[in-house]
């Protein structure tokens, strides 16, 4: 088992760039990677947001920024993102045929001892570790949002992987301050994510059926368990275009139809309406409705 002390990121997504921060954060040297100089762009300034909030909070110290950041690297070019890099961990699309085109990539620009790892949320690595010719360093290597308050990581293998690469992924995972939960056997979905499938596949239906508004599941949800956004403030806080991708990839496994997303999930993808991302989703954003003070308040039965 050797150290991770070099990492690359490759996508500067939502989730990409929070896992390059909290990397950062951490300690160690990351190079964030995207094809769209735009997306990295974005990235900076949304990790600087973050950082600024972190201040504001007391979580970290002011002259702490700059050494974060000094330790953040950004690039358009794959073979410099990933030279050095122990680890290379990718954050593309939820699509089999993307991330085997970005493991082959990886696969050839990458050292021979660095470690591949895909933070897919619902495809198994064994569907992906034969795009390269290293299965056995091969993993899923799964993060939620956001990374900072969601402390945990699933870590699983593939046909191939070695127990080593899970065992110095395991320890990465704690060093930069994630719970390692271990996926014992592949699984589409993994852990929570098995868990969450059910869960939303049920509330989209329900709305999708004309039982209720995707306001009032979300308002029984936030009472019963005492949260701050229901089942479709976090659809929309993952981006509806993922949701989508991931519900595709459930019905293409199973070949079950009815496992296939809802009109209500589709429609909004097709007018671009992607969630917190977009400004717009199941709620319009910066501020949904969610969130204002009477969302759950009783109504009025004063005359």
């Amino acid at each position: 088992m050797h150290t991770i002390q070099r990492v690359a990121v490759i996508g500067a997504g939502t989730m990409g760039r929070q896992i390059a921060l909290q990397v950062a954060r951490s300690g160690l040297a990351v190079a964030l990677y995207d094809i769209n100089d735009e997306a990295l762009a974005a990235a900076q300034t949304a990790q600087r947001e973050f950082v600024a909030g972190w201040i504001e909070s007391g979580g970290i110290a002011p002259e702490a920024e700059a050494a974060i950041f000094v330790r953040l690297r950004y690039t358009s070019d794959l073979d410099s993102a990933v030279k050095d890099a122990d680890l290379a961990i990718e954050v593309v699309p939820e699509r089999v045929d993307i991330k085997r085109a970005v493991f082959t990539q990886l696969n050839q620009c990458c050292d021979a001892a660095t470690i591949i790892a895909t933070n897919s949320s619902s495809i198994r690595v064994s569907l992906l570790e034969d795009a390269t010719e290293r299965p056995e360093q091969v993993a899923n290597f799964h993060f939620y949002l956001p990374v900072w308050e969601h402390p945990m990581v699933e870590i699983g293998g593939g046909a191939h992987t070695s127990a080593a690469t899970l065992d110095t992924l395991t320890a990465f995972a704690r060093r930069i301050g994630m719970l390692p939960l271990r996926v014992r056997r592949e699984s589409t979905g993994f852990i929570f994510n098995r868990v969450w499938r059910a869960i939303k596949k049920e509330t989209l239906k329900v709305v999708a059926t004309g039982v209720a508004t995707h306001e009032d599941v979300d308002r029984a949800w936030m009472i019963e368990y005492g949260t701050t956004q229901g089942p479709f403030g976090k659809m929309d806080d993952i981006g509806l275009d993922v949701v989508r991708d991931i519900e595709e990839h459930y019905a293409r496994e199973s070949g079950d139809p009815s496992d296939l997303p809802p009109s209500i999930l589709l429609d909004r993808v097709a007018r671009g309406e992607l969630g917190r991302k977009t400004g717009r989703g199941f709620y319009t954003y910066p501020n949904p409705s969610y969130a204002a003070q009477d969302f759950l308040a009783p109504a009025d039965t004063s005359d």
